[in-house]
């Protein structure tokens, strides 16, 4: 499926330091060694603990990572290739397999782990490290409108930000789906229908007939909204 856009309002950024354009990326030439690097400064960008570091699981517990690279293979092969460019400092464990390294990434903070560890000054199993994982997040509304719409406008764009805040996510998705079944592409006939479920309570959960339900959204109050 093709990449639908960044979607409108606000987004969280990953923060990637200037040197990744300027220095690394004209000397990476492989796609699993350049996922691994985006995929840990992403991860660390997330964290909240002083040192920052992931362990070989981190990499290979995320199921939409691992899926795009193809496998353990694939992964292990992608660590190596980022350790040997010096992308990554790795600590692996007395009398330990490679899927029980640390991976540090090659930042001041990192060496200074490193030379910790090194010394026997500070020890990774004594830190909380907290899992994170890539997730595939679900439409917001932007997304929902331009999709199913059309192009935002200033005007929509706050309504659309209002009706975020009022509604829940499934009812919004909802709506927006009775809409295109009823080929209705009207933000008036969408926010009507959640402004009466806010009011009468969901089709669902007053459990009204299938028939009941369609004569009421393309008979009902909703006529208004609709284009004959």
């Amino acid at each position: 499926m093709a990449f639908q856009g960044f979607p409108a309002g606000k987004v969280r950024m990953v923060p990637i330091p200037e040197p990744f354009f300027t220095e690394l990326l004209p000397q990476v030439d492989h796609l699993g060694e350049l996922q691994v690097i985006l995929y840990a400064l992403w991860y660390v960008s997330r964290m909240e603990a002083p040192i920052r570091f992931l362990a070989y699981q981190d990499f290979a517990r995320d199921e939409v990572l691992m899926r795009t690279l193809g496998g353990p293979h694939q992964l292990e092969d992608a660590l190596e290739r980022a350790v040997q460019r010096g992308v990554f400092l790795r600590v692996l464990p007395e009398g330990k397999s490679l899927k029980e390294a640390l991976y540090f990434l090659n930042t001041p903070r990192g060496r200074a782990a490193i030379e910790a560890i090194r010394r026997g000054e500070w020890h990774p199993e004594s830190e909380p490290h907290p899992t994170v994982t890539l997730v595939v997040e679900r439409p917001n509304i932007y997304r929902l409108y331009e999709d199913n719409i059309g192009p935002l406008t200033p005007l929509i764009a706050d309504l659309l930000e209002e009706a975020e805040k009022t509604y829940p996510q499934t009812w919004i998705e909802e709506a927006f789906q009775i809409a295109v079944e009823r080929n209705v592409r009207n933000w008036k006939y969408i926010q009507a229908i959640l402004k009466s479920w806010q009011e009468e309570g969901r089709d669902g959960e007053n459990r009204r007939s299938s028939e009941e339900n369609r004569r009421r959204y393309v008979e009902g109050k909703y006529a208004d909204f609709i284009e004959h």
